[in-house]
């Protein structure tokens, strides 16, 4: 009897554990499948010789056949015999490498997270709906599909990417969809578009109109004026002062009468880091070694595997082209030809703004505007939810766009601003794969200008060099016709003259072709001087990256690419160099201890640099940043104003620092006693140094910058193991190696142009988006490093090169 229930729980127990191992969870997926060495994780390890050297592969929908070549890197250079067939190709073998990151970034663009991960990313799909980037993709998506030629482009490359994932069976799915228990679906050309609107948020999707105008309601207008200026004491703009006119400006709007917003303790939601940032500098041959200009671009984004670039080389009639492009995006976004060279890097000027608005009453059905009640549009929102039923939300629309939230209610995010309208860029119909498509194909400067003017959001400030020894820079996008300093502050909702009323023609975009000085360059600060006849804003990066590489471009007489390599790897920190001497001045040292002067000694000797075994730069980065927080904090603070406003820019602070010592705001109002500047510096040197003291021991290799400072690429997802952390590399913010903990140079690329191209580039990370891949990270070492590769541009597809090893046919089945 004792056997036949032994053999009963047996079998039980083997029912079980096939039911268990075999059957989803939730979001946990079946982890007999998972483990499965015919089909689950084990199918993603990549051997060496799993690489075929040829090959053919039969595809449904190309028109001729495509040659494909592959460097050492995994480089695709794909030789198409039409635009069809190229952007086909293109599609395919992005998809082949990247397609799990390029699925999923545009499931965070349309808000729909909740569909992979369940009810956890409601609130945040909401957001993202509410913020409007799928209403602004849905607009672009028109302009694009009425254009005949991008409209083939969106086609063919969607066409390619679903033809890669047509051949995919479970088995084949990338890692992340066996992990997170979902499948692929087909790609369409609306999430091309939606790509482009979540690069538009990470660098356009900022704004401090309610910060200052809980600010100038707290403190009015002579503060704001004075803490807050329109232009900063340092700079050194894009587009240099002097510059002359090639155009007649037109009328700006009249300055409406003065508008104070209601205070409020909300501010924009999970902003982008103010960080992002990029480099992008050229110079004419007049300063280069070999007669011809030379490009270098370093655009500085969020640090994550898989690599947030791909690179390509695409060749059909009419175009010859590399560079690199983002997963999911069709044409080259940086890179060269045999003729031109271009990059770009962020305007950050103000294009997003927020309008208060008075309702008719609490059904929001009517706003006022230009003396009479106006209609709202309600748009319902279906989010499929996995696991639960599918949830529906009306996100409300005003002429402005859409209002974020209507009513206090559980947000994504408590500080989300309420009844208030968003009028943003981003929300504009555009065509930037057309301007990316011409300037593919560019000759010359006329090509390079007529290809910009089709561009919309986020705008760029596109550098360009050319072998007919032309070298330019344009701050381009559409900008709104403002009167000064509209959107400095919250708007007037109802007010038509708050309304924006037009757009700066784009031939009046800022703009220089060949300078005197020989060069050009852009670090997001400034786009141009006080002598520019448009309002931009009043919010740039601070002047240290940009002068720092004027600096040493005008010292430049016989530059190579080396030159400029060695320039985007520069870590002198401009800033401290001038607040260190002051800093130190403002401490006595015999009020040190011991261990504190030893602290006190290293920064006395340092150089400025910002280099991965430095000490110093672990000491002054926190010493400043604590001496900022010790003079702002009582004044701009969330918890000592119950508002949420920001502390006055970098500029003005180290005005302050440097001449005002009897300035109110150095007293701190929370204490009885008036505290001076150097009690304030004494004060947060010692919280430094003992912070420092506390987390490392005593003064010694662990302070090294690098340790302190621990930069991480993480994956996309955050799953863990598939990152890579604590990278021993220097840089840091506002510095041209603009290496932070979790940003830095995405894409580092140098061009010189000649008879034939000479390009070098690297990314942190690698061709594949597969983890189990040596494609995944290779390339990190030579970008932590400061190297760069050599890039290998072929000019026909039977062109021999050691480096270019396999060669793929793909042909109509």
């Amino acid at each position: 009897m004792l056997r036949y229930i032994r053999a009963g729980l047996a079998l039980l127990t083997t029912g079980t554990l096939v039911w268990a191992l075999n059957t989803n969870h939730g979001e946990v997926p079946a982890f007999g499948k998972f483990l499965s060495p015919y089909e689950g994780f084990w199918r993603n390890a990549e051997a060496p010789n799993d690489f075929a050297a040829e090959q053919t592969l039969e595809l449904p929908g190309l028109q001729q056949p495509v040659t494909v070549r592959f460097d050492d890197q995994r480089v695709p250079h794909i030789f198409a015999q039409n635009d069809h067939d190229l952007y086909f190709a293109q599609g395919y073998f992005t998809a082949r490498d990247r397609l799990w990151q390029m699925e999923f970034q545009t499931h965070v663009a349309a808000g729909r997270i909740s569909e992979v991960v369940g009810p956890r990313a409601l609130e945040y799909d909401r957001f993202q709906r509410r913020m409007g980037l799928p209403y602004g993709a849905e607009k672009s998506l028109q302009v694009m599909m009425a254009n005949p030629t991008t409209r083939t482009v969106l086609e063919s490359y969607t066409a390619g990417v679903n033809a890669y994932i047509g051949s995919l069976s479970p088995r084949d799915y990338p890692l992340e969809y066996k992990l997170l228990n979902y499948a692929p679906e087909a790609w369409t050309p609306l999430k091309c578009a939606l790509l482009l609107k979540l690069m538009a948020w990470d660098l356009s999707g900022r704004s401090d109109d309610l910060r200052l105008s809980n600010a100038l309601h707290k403190y009015g207008p002579e503060v704001v004026r004075d803490l807050f200026p329109d232009y900063p004491t340092r700079e050194d703009p894009i587009v240099p002062v002097g510059t002359p006119l090639d155009y007649t400006p037109v009328k700006t709007p009249p300055v409406p009468q003065v508008f104070a917003a209601s205070a409020s303790d909300k501010v924009p939601a999970r902003e982008p880091d103010a960080d992002l940032g990029s480099n992008n500098f050229a110079v004419s041959g007049a300063r280069s070694a070999s007669g011809l200009p030379i490009l270098a671009n370093d655009p500085h984004l969020q640090l994550n595997l898989p690599s947030i670039w791909y690179q390509v080389q695409l060749s059909a009639p009419g175009v010859n082209v590399y560079g690199v492009t983002i997963p999911g995006a069709p044409t080259i976004i940086i890179g060269f030809n045999q003729e031109v060279a271009w990059g770009v890097t962020n305007v950050g000027a103000d294009v997003l703004d927020w309008y208060q608005l008075k309702f008719k009453d609490n059904t929001k059905r009517e706003y006022w505007h230009d003396g009479q009640w106006k209609p709202i549009r309600q748009v319902v929102e279906r989010i499929k939810v996995r696991g639960l039923p599918e949830r529906l939300d009306t996100v409300l629309y005003t002429h402005h766009g859409p209002i974020t939230y209507d009513r206090a209610e559980k947000v994504f995010n408590e500080q989300t601003p309420i009844r208030h309208a968003l009028r943003w860029t981003a929300h504009e119909g555009g065509n930037e794969v057309l301007t990316f498509y011409n300037l593919n194909r560019a000759r010359n400067y006329q090509d390079y200008a007529a290809a910009l003017s089709t561009y919309a959001s986020p705008a760029q400030n596109f550098i360009f060099a050319s072998k007919q020894n032309d070298v330019a820079i344009w701050p381009n996008g559409k900008f709104p016709l403002k009167w000064k300093n509209q959107g400095k502050f919250v708007l007037d909702g109802s007010n038509p003259q708050h309304d924006w009323q037009g757009w700066i023609p784009q031939q009046q975009n800022p703009h220089v072709k060949n300078p005197a000085r020989g060069f050009v360059s852009s670090a997001n600060q400034f786009p141009a001087g006080p002598d520019y006849p448009y309002y931009l804003g009043w919010s740039f990066a601070s002047y240290e990256r940009g002068h720092r590489i004027n600096e040493r471009l005008a010292r430049m007489s016989k530059a190579t690419p080396d030159s400029l390599r060695v320039l985007q790897n520069d870590n002198l920190n401009l800033h401290a160099q001038l607040m260190l001497p002051r800093m130190l001045a403002l401490v006595q040292p015999e009020q040190l201890t011991p261990a504190q002067r030893r602290a006190y000694d290293e920064l006395r000797r340092w150089n400025y640099m910002h280099d991965a075994q430095a000490i110093a730069p672990s000491i002054f980065d926190m010493w400043y940043a604590e001496l900022v927080d010790s003079i702002w904090e009582d004044d701009f603070g969330p918890e000592a104003t119950g508002l949420e406003m920001r502390y006055p820019p970098r500029d003005r602070t180290a005005n302050l620092i440097l001449r005002e010592d009897t300035s109110r705001w150095i007293d701190d109002r929370r204490t009885p006693q008036r505290e001076s500047l150097p009690q304030l510096a004494l004060q947060s040197f010692r919280f430094a140094t003992d912070s420092l003291t506390r987390k490392y021991g005593d003064l010694g290799p662990k302070w090294r910058w690098a340790n302190h400072k621990s930069t991480d690429i993480l994956h996309l997802a955050r799953l863990p193991g598939f990152g890579r952390l604590d990278l021993d590399c220097g840089g840091g913010a506002a510095i041209v190696n603009a290496t932070t903990e979790r940003n830095g140079p995405s894409w580092r690329m140098v061009v010189a142009l000649g008879p034939e191209p000479k390009a070098y580039g690297v990314f942190p990370g690698g061709q594949s988006g597969n983890p189990g891949s040596r494609y995944y990270d290779n390339l990190i070492e030579t970008w932590r490093t400061g190297q760069l590769n050599e890039l290998i541009y072929l000019t026909s597809p039977t062109q021999q090169h050691p480096r270019v090893q396999a060669a793929w046919t793909l042909q109509s089945r």
